[in-house]
């Protein structure tokens, strides 16, 4: 087949740089090596190191050669393991903690232009006039056409107290508008909720960051707030590229019995043999205590949909998986994108790391979900024509050297067929067509799809997606957790 979609941090709504990883941080253990050292490669090494300090056409740094191989080691293992410099450390950081510098919008990409989908409120854009459907032109005068998503958005990140200029094509402005903007720290919030009807609310998660538990809980007491007797739920996990561990994990304890099982972890490390519990010790805070102690007792039993699909990946997996196998919740769109392992970062110096898978992770009942992901209940695709280009997505089997699932050895046979290039065609060129979708608006088919299953209606299911999963045939008992 063709060119594929990537899935990384910047798909769908295109909030800024996401985590696709359920994430862990700590100091790197001094360990005892287990095996003795290669000797003979390490001389290999060492003799292109010669060789190349020697022979090559121009001089190079020594850092840099020393860099780049423990880059290359360390990313041939699997596609998620990275050495992470300054820069790279610093994004993941911020990514994990919900802030970063820049201008406050929340952008898409549109006839090869970046489209505002929202400017986040009293962000430099939103105080700056920029509202939602301006297409940015020109970054400090620089065409954007032409230019990834990603690269765009890299160009209107920076430093505190800088300036950016942005060409603006506004509908109804004769003229493009000229406006210049000082970038600040920014906070995201990643959870929305509003009612879509009413008695009928949606809640999303764009990404699990450090306060995603905190807002999770604010936004659930203010739905109660403002309506005590809800009939139906719908957690939006579309496009949510995961994100730290904790997160998930609170974020499913708002939804379960206290004490059963979330999500266990598998790998040589002890510390990667683990059971998380939906307990305040496995999410909450040291500041800020258990921040789900105070959530109405009816979220706990009132009806839920989950809707998922090829961009809900690692941490929003545990999610959707948990409140399947624990019957909670409903779980209704595509399958989902297949991360199901833990990346724990190990620092190297004050400004480096290495970021390394140390486990896979499993359901309640046990599934791994690696390079195969969550089978939804309700197999509903994006649009009441199809699934687009959700069909054409990369997915975690799609990656080279992606971790293989150590309990299902034909998860990967199992993985939606590709459309074959002529197919591929057609939905890119509907997909021109189509204006991006906004989760949660009154065009969103899915929802609707999810809302008419909470009412008891019809639910128009996928006439093309059809995944065999042969563990969904054999229901089983999910796994009860033990009080410590």
């Amino acid at each position: 087949m063709g060119s594929k979609f990537k899935n990384f941090g910047l798909i769908g709504m295109g909030v800024i740089a996401g985590v696709a990883i359920a994430t862990q941080f700590s100091a790197l253990a001094q360990k005892q090596v287990k095996s003795p050292l290669p000797l003979e490669e390490l001389r290999q090494l060492a003799d292109v190191f010669g060789l190349i300090k020697s022979d090559y056409v121009e001089p190079v740094d020594d850092k840099k050669l020393l860099t780049e191989a423990i880059a290359g080691m360390v990313s041939s293992l699997d596609p998620h393991s990275a050495y992470l410099d300054k820069k790279a450390l610093k994004e993941l950081k911020e990514a994990t903690q919900g802030k970063f510098v820049g201008l406050g919008i929340e952008v898409g990409m549109e006839d090869g232009y970046v489209k505002v989908i929202s400017p986040i409120e009293d962000s430099p854009a939103y105080r700056a006039g920029l509202k939602p459907g301006d297409l940015i032109t020109r970054l400090d005068g620089t065409p954007v056409k032409g230019m990834t998503l990603d690269q765009a958005v890299k160009r209107m990140r920076g430093e505190p107290n800088t300036k950016i200029t942005l060409t603006i094509a506004r509908k109804d402005e004769p003229k493009p508008l000229i406006i210049t903007i000082v970038r600040e720290e920014i906070q995201v919030k990643s959870v929305k909720a509003k009612f879509i009807e009413p008695g009928y609310a949606w809640l999303r998660v764009a990404q699990f960051q450090e306060p995603t538990v905190i807002d999770l809980a604010k936004k659930i007491n203010a739905l109660y707030a403002e309506n005590p007797h809800i009939k139906g739920l719908v957690l939006d996990l579309r496009n949510d590229p995961g994100g730290v561990l904790p997160g998930a994990i609170g974020v499913s304890a708002a939804f379960l019995p206290k004490d059963v099982v979330v999500v266990s972890t598998n790998g040589q490390l002890t510390e990667s043999k683990a059971t998380f519990y939906a307990r305040n010790e496995f999410y909450a805070t040291r500041h800020y205590g258990d921040p789900l102690a105070k959530l109405p007792e009816q979220i706990k039993k009132v009806k839920m949909v989950v809707l998922v699909n090829a961009g809900s990946a690692s941490a929003s997996e545990i999610v959707a998986g948990a409140l399947q196998d624990h019957k909670r919740a409903t779980i209704l769109g595509t399958q989902t994108f297949g991360k199901g392992s833990v990346q724990t970062i190990r620092q190297l110096s004050p400004d480096t790391a290495v970021k390394l898978t140390t486990a896979r992770y499993y359901t309640p009942n046990g599934r791994a979900i690696q390079a195969k992901g969550i089978v939804p209940d309700l197999l509903v695709d994006e649009t009441a024509e199809g699934d687009g280009l959700n069909a054409l997505r990369m997915r975690e089997a799609d990656f080279e050297k992606h971790l293989s699932n150590d309990k299902d050895k034909q998860a990967e046979a199992s993985n939606p067929k590709r459309d074959e290039a002529e197919e591929e065609l057609r939905l890119l060129e509907l997909a021109k067509k189509r204006k991006p979708l906004e989760y949660g608006s009154k065009d969103d088919f899915q929802l609707t799809q999810a809302l008419n299953h909470l009412k008891g209606l019809p639910v128009k299911t996928s006439k093309s997606a059809k995944v065999e999963d042969k563990e969904k045939d054999k229901p089983k008992a999910p796994v009860k957790g033990k009080k410590k």
